[in-house]
């Protein structure tokens, strides 16, 4: 981690600028991967395993990211992740469009600044509208490109939304995140063609943020 990404977590641990910081979480989540990365994906919010581990993605939603990544040849340790919203929700609700505007106005800009990705995927309906600026549907949006301040952005939607589906919506929502990440890396590799992508094996995320779990305190 350099040092103005240092300073950025900093920041945001002291963080206390929104309500969300009030509703009986354990505090801020940061960014886990490459902050080197060419792709950035930008989740909603952290959920109970998040609130634990102070990262994104780690719970049941990430163990299916990670598949999903590993499929069109990415891991990872070699991704920059980030939510919306740093703060969990209670009761693991969905965080509304602005609370998401709220958050990232603060910190979301600032990791696009210091990442400087060439791809945003954005996954689910509040990454996606504050990326787009206006009120649109996830459903009708996924798998087109638009620009974020000159950035191609991707939209998809969320791991959860895919846990939330059976039988053949689910199947088909699994292959369209598929085409929407495999679209996404190819878009990054015409950028950064000499970046490493993928490891040989996917990582522990558990237990390698089982640390910093353990340093966190309700």
């Amino acid at each position: 981690m350099n040092t103005k990404m240092e300073d950025w977590v900093a920041a945001l641990m002291q963080c206390e600028q929104c309500p969300l910081r009030r509703e009986g979480n354990r505090g801020p989540t940061r960014y886990c991967g490459d902050p080197s990365s060419p792709l950035m994906f930008v989740g909603e919010g952290p959920g109970g395993v998040e609130d634990a581990y102070g990262v994104p993605l780690v719970g049941p939603s990430g163990q299916l990211l990670d598949k999903a990544l590993w499929s069109v040849g990415l891991t990872r340790d070699h991704i920059y992740v980030t939510n919306i919203v740093k703060c969990r929700p209670q009761n693991n609700r969905t965080p509304t469009l602005e609370e998401g505007k709220c958050c990232a106005n603060i910190h979301l800009v600032k990791e696009i600044e210091l990442v400087q990705p060439k791809v945003i995927v954005c996954l689910g309906k509040v990454a996606f509208q504050y990326f787009y600026g206006r009120t649109a549907s996830i459903m009708k949006n996924r798998g087109k490109w638009f620009e974020y301040m000159n950035i191609p952005v991707m939209p998809t939607y969320h791991p959860a939304f895919l846990l939330r589906q059976t039988g053949h919506s689910l199947v088909e929502s699994k292959w369209q995140v598929y085409y929407d990440f495999k679209a996404a890396v190819e878009k990054a590799k015409t950028t950064a063609p000499d970046y490493i992508y993928q490891s040989t094996e996917k990582p522990d995320l558990l237990k390698q943020y089982e640390e910093l779990r353990n340093a966190r305190h309700f």
